[in-house]
């Protein structure tokens, strides 16, 4: 066989196979949404934007929002706490800094385009949640918060959903609001003013280990 095949339309594919084919179409998925949003969203124009046949995308998936979903999923970043837990105002900041870069990606604006469509139901909703959001980990700030947690930092209960989601919330807002991406002073302030009161931590975080062994201490009594 030749590298090409050519489609009904008489238009030339490029053969892939494999990751490199899923990974074309991961991307077609998430730019067709973010440009014609989820009404529109068809399997014959994510083919067609990917270069490959409509057929390819059947055998795989079953409708539209099936493969947008696992786009997203692949596509989602987890921010990675310091093993040592050790830095939690810096973790803080770099996961708040990871979800502004992912918002100007493409599986960002694919899910800015999901959350502003008239047309996004609470199944959907759902299924981003079950599908995506929840298995990486929830919002971003909430993979770090329950790193310290689980290593004694701070007690696990005060990992409310306001407190996983004030962080992300603050940011959306200045983005979608104000029209502007937050500084790394806005993404500082937003940790020091809003999410390290509320699992007591005061703006100027103590040494964590020493935090870390304090609170054994008081465990213990």
């Amino acid at each position: 066989m030749g590298d090409h095949d050519e489609g009904n339309s008489g238009e030339v594919r490029t053969r892939r196979r494999g990751q490199e084919l899923i990974d074309a179409i991961h991307q077609a998925v998430l730019e067709e949404v973010a440009e014609v949003g989820l009404g529109r969203l068809t399997m014959e124009g994510i083919a067609k934007r990917a270069a490959t046949a409509r057929t390819t995308l059947y055998r795989r998936w079953n409708d539209p929002t099936d493969l947008l979903l696992e786009a997203l999923f692949n596509l989602y970043p987890v921010e990675k706490p310091s093993p040592q837990a050790d830095d939690l105002r810096g973790d803080l900041i770099r996961a708040l800094r990871l979800l502004v870069e992912w918002m100007d990606t493409c599986s960002g604006r694919a899910v800015c385009a999901i959350f502003n469509d008239p047309g996004c139901d609470a199944r959907l909703m759902q299924a981003l949640s079950e599908r995506v959001f929840t298995p990486r980990g929830g919002t971003f700030t909430q993979t770090v918060l329950r790193h310290y947690a689980a290593n004694g930092y701070f007690d696990s209960g005060l990992i409310t959903p306001v407190v996983t989601q004030i962080g992300e919330a603050l940011v959306i807002n200045m983005v979608t609001e104000q029209r502007t991406m937050p500084s790394e002073k806005d993404l500082a302030n937003i940790v020091d003013q809003a999410i390290l009161p509320a699992v007591g931590y005061g703006r100027h975080v103590c040494d964590c280990r020493s935090r870390r062994a304090h609170l054994r201490d008081l465990q213990e009594e």
